[in-house]
């Protein structure tokens, strides 16, 4: 699949924020965050701004964007019309946590988690539209979802311990930060070891009917040129340059991201501070190369139709 810049974009900055947004709402009622009102500024609007860059980035793979709207309509069949319907829907109970605890320093336990809960349903709706495409065996099994929901924790609870740094550093978030990572590359590696050994669902024969006919192969190419199909659908990463990518997701994202948070963790200061920093952004680099190979390492079942063996 070709991987479209504002979709990874979309997927990597809203699942940041929506971990972050939901960290803060499950944890701030219960008194395991600083509850300073500039703290939850800093916090909310970091959250709040990472996920509308994220959704507005979204926008520009649209063919038509001012039909938009129109997405939100669809909710009982479509998971994206859903995650449209969750997305907004998420910013009431966040927008009412902020300003109660902003303006008026009360913290609201259901407007936390109520916050919380639409943006873990979000986070799930988006890895739904994946899942859910039986034509791309690659994103239709049992891997994507907690892949989606871990990276959004990790991202999240890395940007949370780095806010927290400047206000009231809590060591229980950086280590929360630690196993988030650790689960995250563990679920990812189990996903790439998943889609280098699966058996080929789909091929030429049996997406034309003809299995029962011998060897199948294309006599003569659909078109004589590239067209929208082959472009969204037919891009293919060689071998090679997917296990580089997959090296330097494995060590930014993960490996110095948890390296790290554990200075972070074991230290105090400038040193925590400027560990947890760098985490944080590293974890997003990462996180972003992953996401671009999640698309470019997909194969679509209409490229059978081009010469494509199996998919």
């Amino acid at each position: 699949m070709h991987p479209a810049l504002s979709v990874i974009i979309f997927s990597t900055t809203s699942g940041a924020g929506y971990g972050l947004l939901a960290l803060l709402g499950i944890l701030t009622p219960f008194d395991a965050l600083s509850q300073d009102r500039i703290f939850g500024f800093a916090a909310l609007a970091l959250a709040l701004a990472a996920i509308t860059i994220g959704l507005l980035s979204s926008l520009f793979h649209l063919g038509h964007r001012e039909r938009a709207w129109r997405a939100l309509s669809q909710w009982r069949s479509s998971w994206l019309s859903r995650e449209g319907v969750a997305a907004v829907a998420t910013y009431l109970p966040a927008g009412l946590f902020g300003i109660l605890w902003v303006f008026y320093g009360s913290i609201s336990p259901i407007a936390g988690v109520l916050a919380a809960l639409g943006a873990i349903v979000t986070v799930c709706c988006t890895a739904m539209i994946y899942r859910s495409l039986k034509p791309v065996p690659r994103w239709h099994n049992g891997w994507v979802l907690p892949n989606y929901l871990l990276a959004a924790l990790m991202t999240g609870a890395l940007w949370l311990a780095a806010v927290l740094q400047f206000f009231a550093p809590r060591p229980a978030v950086t280590l929360l930060a630690l196993v988030a990572t650790a689960a995250t590359a563990l679920v990812k590696i189990g996903y790439w070891r998943f889609i280098d050994g699966e058996t080929a669902t789909s091929t030429t024969a049996s997406a034309t009917g003809l299995t029962n006919s011998g060897p199948v192969r294309l006599f003569e190419a659909p078109h004589t040129s590239e067209n929208y199909l082959l472009k969204e659908m037919g891009f293919q990463i060689a071998r090679k340059h997917a296990a580089k990518l997959r090296r330097i997701a494995l060590t930014l994202g993960f490996g110095l991201s948890f390296l790290l948070s554990l200075v972070a963790l074991l230290t105090s200061g400038g040193l925590a501070a400027a560990a947890a920093l760098l985490a944080a952004p590293l974890g997003m680099v990462g996180i972003f190369v992953e996401r671009w190979l999640f698309f470019a390492e997909a194969r679509h079942a209409v490229t059978l139709y081009y010469g494509q063996a199996a998919v």
